[in-house]
């Protein structure tokens, strides 16, 4: 009796969910949902090659130094790197004095106490110090960007699908919404104090242009500072924040590569050494095996056997 009523409970709940099923599929079917701005103009990543890329990339200081730059002139303002030290910059090819001079000019000031009244206060950059964030705390940063708040940099990178290309594509993807947009979708003019990028996922942020004219940086080494340059140095520079061990990582990888091939083939070779030879003889067994061929002889003749 109680498997019948199981059976039946049962029976009754799997008819629900198809009951629930079908009026979904119906009301689906019947009115399917409307497309919307984001899903028909927002637009993928365009492709970055970076010298980093791949499995034997490798940074391009020079490339680096200029994306630094970019940070410090135009990021920084509005973005800190909270788990990148000064003294990292010495991978990029700066010497001590140079990253002593750099967190010492800083244009931010670190947090501090003062030692005598304990009150807080703020004291030049050290070497040892992390890129500080330009603003006290998150409602400050909020008060300054109109409730947006401006994010670390440290792994960007890393952070946003497509990486560097998303960055790349986000610095240089600002224009004036289309036409076609507005007349599909007049619901979804861009909000004031809000710009329209189609390679943001909702089409609108609340960062305005940082890189908006050639020339807006004037690179140490004479490169030309095209929007699309800078772009892609800040976007290398990036990867680098992210990954400072990228060519160590890639180095090992390449060694344990070799070392598995070289492995392989000794295995290989000790292989055919070693049982090569056996694999030659091939030994009679069974009833054909000499011996037993033999004592069945002998069994034959004691039992009178003919053959």
């Amino acid at each position: 009796m109680v498997r019948i009523l199981g059976f039946l409970v049962g029976l009754a709940f799997a008819g629900v969910l198809l009951i629930s099923l079908g009026n979904t599929a119906s009301t689906y079917f019947a009115s399917p949902p409307e497309p919307t701005a984001e899903e028909e103009f927002h637009e993928h990543p365009r492709p970055l090659h970076l010298a980093s890329d791949g499995p034997l990339g490798k940074f391009d200081k020079q490339q680096l130094q200029r994306g630094f730059q970019v940070y410090k002139e135009v990021c920084a303002a509005c973005h800190g790197m909270s788990l990148v030290a000064f003294r990292d910059l010495e991978k990029l090819g700066y010497s001590e004095a140079e990253v002593k001079a750099i967190a010492n000019q800083w244009q931010t000031e670190v947090p501090s106490l003062n030692p005598e009244t304990g009150e807080p206060a703020t004291r030049k950059a050290i070497a040892s110090d992390r890129f500080p964030s330009p603003y006290p705390n998150e409602l400050a940063a909020r008060a300054a960007n109109n409730n947006a708040l401006p994010p670390d940099l440290s792994l960007i990178a890393k952070s946003r699908e497509g990486g560097a290309a998303y960055i790349h594509s986000l610095l240089t993807g600002y224009s004036n919404q289309p036409a076609e947009l507005l007349k599909k979708f007049p619901a979804a003019k861009t909000p004031a104090n809000l710009h329209y990028n189609r390679y943001f996922p909702n089409l609108n942020l609340a960062m305005p242009p940082p890189l908006s004219s050639e020339g807006q940086v004037v690179y140490a080494d004479g490169t030309k500072s095209t929007v699309d340059q800078m772009a892609t140095d800040v976007s290398a520079f990036l990867v680098w924040a992210a990954e400072p061990n990228l060519e160590r990582r890639h180095a090992a990888g390449l060694a344990v590569v070799l070392f598995l091939l070289i492995g392989t083939i000794l295995g290989y070779l000790a292989y055919r050494n070693i049982w090569a030879e056996a694999k030659r003889k091939v030994r009679v067994t069974g009833a054909l095996e000499p011996e037993n061929q033999a004592k069945s002889r002998s069994s034959k003749r004691k039992a009178g056997i003919a053959g």
